[in-house]
C-alpha cells in the first residue's frame, strides 16, 4: 500500500531531553510517578527513556515508528477477533494506531535511537501514545489510561522481543519496495537509453587506467546499466529474506501469552495493507535471537552502493577535464565550482553519490557487528541496526534519484575528443601484432610514445603496410 508519509525527524513543538512545554502532568508506571509535559501523548515509561538515553539527539527513523503504528493496528485487529479484547476498545486502538501508521503523530515518538537494545523504550512510546490517543478520542484525560490501557490492551499477546524485529523488517520491507527499488529501476532505465544513443560513438578503452584497444561509449554504459540491474536484483533478494516476522514470539520466541492464532491473523493483515507477502517465522528462537535477515540486507545494501561508487567514480574521470582531462562526456553544470577559479565546474553529483556509498558501507559495518552480538534469546543491538540499514536505503533512494535528475540524464558525448584519443593511442598497435608479430609492434608503440606521433604515422613512415592495410586494420570500429 504505497501512502503519504512523514519522513522528517521533527517533534513538533517539544524540546530534546528537558520537554518542558511550560506545563506537566504527572503520570505513573510500575517504577512510580513521573513528569511528562501536558500536551505529549507519550507517558511515564517513554519519559524515563528520553531522561536516560540524552545520547545522540536522533530519534528512531520514522519509518519503524510508521510500521509500529502497522503492527499495533493488526494486532488489535487479531486480538478482537480472538475475544482477547473487547472490539469497542480495539476500535478505538485501530484508529490511533492507523494514525502512527499514517506519520501524522511522529511528534510524539521521542527516544534517542541509543537507547535499551531490545527497543523496549520504543515499543512503549508506541504504546502510551496509542493508549493516550484512544482516551482523547473516547474523552478521557490523558494519562488516564482509560478506557485502554498501553501494557494490557495495546500490548495484549506481543513483547517488545517480538515486535521490534517485526517492526525492523516491515519497515525496511516497506523502504525497499516504496523507495529504493523505485529509484534504481528509473536509473537502470536512463543508463540503457544512454547507452543506445552512445552507441556509434567510438573512444578508447582503459585498463588499468593506461590507454587498453577501443570500446563504444554505448558498452560503457550498457556495462553500468547492467550494474543498476542487477543491483534491482539485489533489491529484491533483499526484499524476500524479510519475509518471515518474528511476531507470536513474544518474550523469548516460546509464543507466551500469545494466543494460537494471533500470529497469523496479524500477519495476514500487515500483508494485506503492505502489499509484501509476510509469513510467520519457521522457527520462533531464530527470528528473535538473530538479525541475520537485516545483516543480508545491509550487505545487499553495501554491494548496490558499491557499484553506485563505481559507476559515479567512473563519470566523474570520463568527465574529467573538460580540456586538460579525458573529456570524452560533458556532464550537466550544477552549480559553480571554485570560489577563487572562476568558471570552474566540478561533478558534484557523482561526488555526492560517492559520498552516500562510503557511508552505506559504514552503516555495513555497524549492522554487522551489530547482528554478531545477539546473545542467548534476544539480540540487543537492534534500535542500531534498525537506524543504520533504513539510513542506507534512505540516502541511497535519495542520491540515486538526484544522480539521474541532475547528472546522468544530461550526459552528451564529445565525438571529436573520443575519436582524436583514439587516434594518439598507443595501445591501437595491438591490432597490428597478430599481422607483423608482437615485438615489431611492441617497437613501434615505443617509437610512437618517444617521438610524439600516432602508431599510423609510425607506420607509414616505416612503410611496414600499405595504406589500405592501415585503414582497414587501424579502423577502431573493427576492433570493437
Amino acid at each position: 500500500m504505497k501512502r503519504e508519509k512523514n519522513t522528517s525527524f521533527e517533534r513538533g513543538d517539544f524540546v530534546w531531553w528537558g520537554m518542558s512545554t511550560g506545563e506537566n502532568r504527572v503520570e505513573r508506571d510500575t517504577m512510580g510517578e513521573m513528569e511528562v509535559p501536558a500536551n505529549a501523548l507519550w507517558g511515564a515509561s517513554t519519559q524515563r527513556a528520553v531522561l536516560n538515553f540524552p545520547v545522540s539527539g536522533e530519534v528512531l527513523d520514522p519509518a519503524m515508528i510508521h510500521a509500529y503504528g502497522l503492527i499495533k493496528w493488526a494486532a488489535a485487529r487479531a486480538n478482537r477477533e480472538l475475544g482477547i479484547v473487547p472490539g469497542e476498545l480495539t476500535e478505538l486502538i485501530e484508529a490511533a494506531a492507523a494514525e502512527v501508521f499514517a506519520g501524522t503523530l511522529d511528534g510524539h515518538f521521542v527516544v534517542d535511537v541509543f537507547q535499551t537494545g531490545s527497543g523496549t523504550s520504543t515499543n512503549m512510546n508506541v504504546n502510551e501514545v496509542i493508549a493516550n490517543r484512544c482516551s482523547q478520542l473516547a474523552g478521557e484525560p490523558v494519562g488516564s489510561k482509560r478506557p485502554v490501557h498501553p501494557n494490557d490492551h495495546v500490548n495484549q499477546s506481543q513483547s517488545s522481543n517480538d515486535t521490534f524485529p517485526t517492526a525492523m523488517h516491515v519497515a525496511v520491507a516497506l523502504s525497499l519496495k516504496e523507495d529504493l527499488l523505485p529509484a534504481l529501476k528509473k536509473t537502470c532505465d536512463t543508463l540503457v537509453e544512454k547507452a543506445t544513443s552512445f552507441h556509434e560513438v567510438l573512444k578508447i578503452g582503459r585498463t588499468h587506467l593506461m590507454d587498453a584497444t577501443p570500446v563504444r561509449l554505448g558498452q560503457e554504459f550498457g556495462g553500468y546499466a547492467r550494474q543498476l540491474d542487477l543491483a534491482v536484483m539485489r533489491a529484491n533478494k533483499a526484499l524476500k529474506a524479510l519475509s518471515e516476522l518474528p511476531l507470536g514470539g513474544t518474550a523469548v520466541g516460546t509464543g507466551l501469552n500469545c494466543p494460537p492464532g494471533f500470529a497469523g491473523l496479524a500477519i495476514g493483515f500487515l500483508s494485506e495493507k503492505t502489499g509484501i507477502d509476510f509469513e510467520e517465522a519457521e522457527n520462533h528462537f531464530e527470528a528473535q535471537s538473530a538479525r541475520d535477515a537485516i545483516v543480508e540486507v545491509s550487505g545487499q545494501l553495501k554491494t548496490i552502493a558499491t557499484s553506485l561508487f563505481k559507476i559515479a567514480n567512473d563519470i566523474r574521470w570520463l568527465s574529467s577535464g573538460p580540456r586538460c582531462g579525458l573529456g570524452e562526456i560533458a556532464l550537466p553544470a550544477t552549480q559553480p565550482g571554485s570560489s577563487i577559479m572562476p568558471g570552474k565546474v566540478n561533478p558534484v553529483m557523482a561526488e555526492a553519490v560517492m559520498q552516500v556509498c562510503a557511508q552505506v558501507i559504514g552503516n555495513d559495518t555497524a549492522v554487522t557487528w551489530g547482528g554478531a552480538n545477539g546473545n542467548l534469546e534476544l539480540n540487543v543491538m537492534m534500535p542500531m541496526m534498525a537506524q543504520n540499514t533504513l539510513r542506507s536505503i534512505r540516502l541511497l533512494s535519495r542520491v540515486v534519484d538526484l544522480f539521474r535528475e541532475r547528472c546522468l540524464e544530461g550526459i552528451s558525448a564529445n565525438e571529436e575528443r573520443c575519436a582524436e584519443l583514439i587516434e594518439w593511442s598507443m595501445a591501437m598497435v595491438t591490432t597490428l601484432a597478430p599481422r607483423i608479430g608482437y615485438e615489431l609492434a611492441a617497437e613501434i608503440a615505443k617509437e610512437a610514445a618517444t617521438k610524439g606521433k600516432t602508431v599510423r604515422r609510425i607506420c607509414e613512415e616505416r612503410a611496414i603496410l600499405s595504406q589500405a592495410e592501415l585503414d582497414q586494420w587501424l579502423d577502431p570500429a573493427g576492433m570493437v
